[in-house]
């Protein structure tokens, strides 16, 4: 079966009793890393009990098919669920689960932890097909996941966190699940038990590496600049930065250009709405900012949010390369701020 989104974090913490293996996937290894270690706490009562958890590479089961079966049906020394893991599985050993699958022996759920596998995985349809079986997709955290992700790891913390705050690292955090959650622990870690994190609080403390190239690939899109949006989409995926992370941040960016357009069409000046933006633009960025409020106009950013939105639904059901979707949806996005900053040029002349 496959896990919708909106199910996953109550199938994670109780799991359908008739599916027997799991395949945890996706392009955010940090939150695949995590969901992985849920599951196993949810089934068994000692995580690090070597009788109860085991973990061994898919590719040993090249050499020695029949060990999936084998450590489905082991019985623990003392009583209870074992849970088998097995890392970086892939499409060679499909063969091998479809064997697991007809015979279902012991009672241990196997959780096997596979990469961004698109939709005509072997395995990943495998696992959908399969009653006994289930796909857990493991995408990068939206604005809405984030939120929850940042007030749940500083509320263990007992730490609070000012509106403002929790909007700047919405927009600086994201790229996976496990980095997030180790920005957040430094943050608490500064804040200190019982304190708060405010704006400032944030912006010093949390370090994105793919922040400042991030940035500049956005505006780069959003100003009309071809050959600085192919180096920094380059330097991004150097980083490791999921395409899916780009669009979404390129689509905030798009989102808080048609705030402030809105509002300068009904008589306000630019300076004095972008002042109100939170998190506010970051002073380095804050003269292409304005360049770009004067440059874009309704109907052109609802094209270019149009485009970022039918981007990531390609990325996820097309099975298209998301590298080539997302490069190609930036530089359509900058040939519409080239084609308005032309037309500024000619209507000033």
């Amino acid at each position: 079966m496959k896990i919708q989104a909106n199910h996953i974090e109550q199938f994670v913490k109780s799991p359908d009793p008739s599916v027997r293996a799991v395949l945890v996937y996706g392009p955010d290894s940090g939150l695949v890393r995590e969901r992985m270690d849920d599951l196993t706490k949810t089934i068994s009562e000692d995580p690090g009990d070597p009788f109860l958890v085991v973990e061994f590479l898919g590719s040993a089961l090249r050499d020695d098919p029949a060990r999936l079966s084998d450590e489905a049906a082991a019985i623990a020394l003392m009583g209870g669920q074992r849970v088998v893991r097995i890392r970086d599985a892939t499409d060679s050993q499909v063969d091998v689960f479809k064997m697991f699958f007809e015979d279902l022996p012991g009672d241990a759920l196997i959780l096997a932890q596979g990469s961004d596998l698109n939709p005509r995985s072997k395995l990943r349809k495998l696992f959908e097909s399969e009653g006994a079986g289930a796909a857990l997709p493991c995408y990068a955290d939206d604005a809405r996941s984030l939120e929850f992700v940042i007030q749940d790891t500083l509320r263990a913390e007992n730490v609070t966190i000012t509106p403002d705050a929790v909007a700047f690292l919405q927009a600086n955090l994201g790229t996976d699940r496990g980095q997030t959650r180790s920005e957040l622990r430094k943050l608490a870690l500064y804040a200190g038990t019982g304190g708060s994190v405010k704006l400032d609080d944030a912006m010093a403390c949390v370090g994105d590496s793919s922040t400042l190239t991030l940035d500049t690939l956005i505006y780069a899109a959003a100003g009309g600049d071809a050959p600085g949006v192919d180096r920094a989409l380059a330097r991004s995926y150097q980083e490791g930065v999921n395409p899916v992370t780009i669009l979404r941040a390129v689509g905030r960016h798009m989102l808080r250009l048609q705030l402030v357009r809105a509002q300068v069409d009904n008589g306000k000046r630019p300076e004095d709405v972008i002042k109100t933006l939170r998190p506010p633009v970051f002073f380095k960025m804050a003269r292409p900012f304005r360049r770009q409020v004067g440059l874009w106009r309704g109907p052109t950013i609802a094209r270019a949010l149009s485009l970022i939105l039918d981007a990531e639904t390609q990325c996820k059901v097309t099975g298209m390369p998301m590298e080539a979707i997302c490069g190609r949806t930036l530089l359509q996005i900058g040939r519409l701020a080239a084609h308005a900053t032309s037309q500024g040029r000619r209507a000033s002349s």
